[in-house]
């Protein structure tokens, strides 16, 4: 190994094993479990993961190895040379204490360094922000206990490792030459960028299509809104579209994620195409959501844990916005509040917009109030109230020209 890649120590290969131990430092052991029935719970505990806890672990692990970066530098010259690597990017207590043998290095990294070491068998620890290189030739002995669907020595351990700590390990594969991440329960290969830019860019022609029908949905709610004819039925199909939007945007995010420089273009157009999306929606689900009822953000949070067959069913959000299941329901008449519309109104101050609809219960009053009861109300005056009712007449008429486009 040449010293100027990696600072190994001027000393003989065969270290007695007595000095090993002596120079790696000590490692803070964790809390001896008071009985299996307490392991068993802690490891219940770590599986308790929500979606979107789920969905932000892999995503910050494809970061770290996202084309461009240094980490991912040395992992495609380990893939190039078809040496395999075990690789484990954590430095919790927790983690170090699998690690047994090897010896102790802790310099920075560098992608040839990886590469040099990489040639041993055993496996490499780096730091949690990966920047330096804590261990390596060491052997990780997980619990045997923690499942695993792998069947490669290599790959099992990773998976049992990422298991039982929640760290990021990353095994690669000598014969097939794939690189493969292991994030607590998580498991993901990374692909070729060709491939993955392909789908990115269908992922992106999906979303242009998806978030024009939204559009549409929304501007025929507004029309209605104005109109006073609003069913439960068209509440429920734009908050069905925008949780489609919603859902492609994170499937793209994993994509852009894993492009790493790659991915500029894809980011621009998609920021532009999903902008203010979840505010309208939150701005919805206000709207109808029914008196007594969850918290909008928990609605938002209860649809986006569905499968994509219960998000087909119309009845389930109106079941979730409190209107009930049955399908009748979808043919309800129903009254907005006003805050979705009312926001577009320029420069009006969310503390104006809710004395607003406190003083007139919902949208259509205030469509219907004159200028003095507008001014009657707490903190607006006659200019402000004369705003009010010019701006809401501008976007009734925009919205039933672009009803008709």
């Amino acid at each position: 190994m040449r010293e100027e890649q990696v600072q190994v120590p001027n000393e003989p290969v065969m270290i007695k094993e007595e000095k090993m131990k002596e120079e790696k430092p000590p490692k803070t052991k964790a809390p001896a479990r008071e009985s299996a029935k307490e392991g068993r719970d802690d490891k219940e505990e770590k599986a308790k993961e929500t979606p979107e806890e789920k969905n932000d672990g892999m995503l910050s692990a494809l970061k770290l190895v996202a084309p461009g970066t240094m980490l991912r530098e040395g992992l495609d010259s380990v893939l190039r040379a078809k040496t395999g690597a075990l690789i484990v990017i954590a430095d919790s207590a927790e983690a170090l204490d699998l690690v047994e043998g090897g010896f102790y290095l802790d310099v920075e990294y560098r992608p040839p360094g990886l590469y040099e070491l990489a040639k041993m068998d055993g496996a490499i620890v780096l730091s949690r922000d990966a920047r330096k290189i804590l261990y390596a030739n060491a052997q990780l002995i997980p619990d045997p206990s923690v499942p695993s669907v792998e069947t490669g020595i290599r790959h099992r351990t990773a998976e049992r490792t990422a298991r039982q700590t929640g760290a990021l390990v990353i095994a690669i594969s000598q014969r097939r030459g794939v690189i493969t991440l292991y994030r607590g329960a998580n498991r993901y290969s990374l692909q070729d960028i060709g491939v993955i830019l392909s789908k990115a860019n269908q992922a992106v022609q999906t979303l242009e299509k998806y978030k024009r029908v939204l559009d549409k949905a929304l501007v025929n709610l507004t029309a209605l809104e104005f109109e006073d004819l609003v069913t439960v039925y068209d509440v429920v199909r734009v908050v069905q579209r925008g949780e489609m939007v919603l859902r492609i945007d994170h499937e793209l995010k994993n994509y852009i994620s894993e492009l790493g420089t790659e991915g500029r273009l894809i980011i621009m157009q998609v920021e532009e195409l999903v902008a203010n999306v979840r505010d309208e929606l939150l701005y919805v689900i206000h709207d109808y959501l029914e008196r007594g009822s969850k918290k909008d953000e928990e609605v938002m949070h209860t649809i986006g844990n569905w499968s994509a067959d219960d998000l087909l069913e119309l009845t389930n959000i109106s079941r979730v916005l409190g209107w009930g299941s049955a399908a009748s329901v979808l043919d309800l008449s129903v009254c907005p509040r006003g805050y979705r519309i009312l926001q577009r109104i320029p420069r009006l101050p969310a503390p104006i917009i809710e004395n607003l609809i406190k003083k007139f219960g919902g949208l259509q009053n205030v469509l219907k109030a004159s200028i003095e009861e507008l001014d009657d109300v707490e903190g607006i005056g006659e200019v402000r109230a004369r705003a009010i009712r010019n701006g809401l007449r501008r976007l009734q008429d925009q919205v039933m020209l672009e009803r008709y486009m």
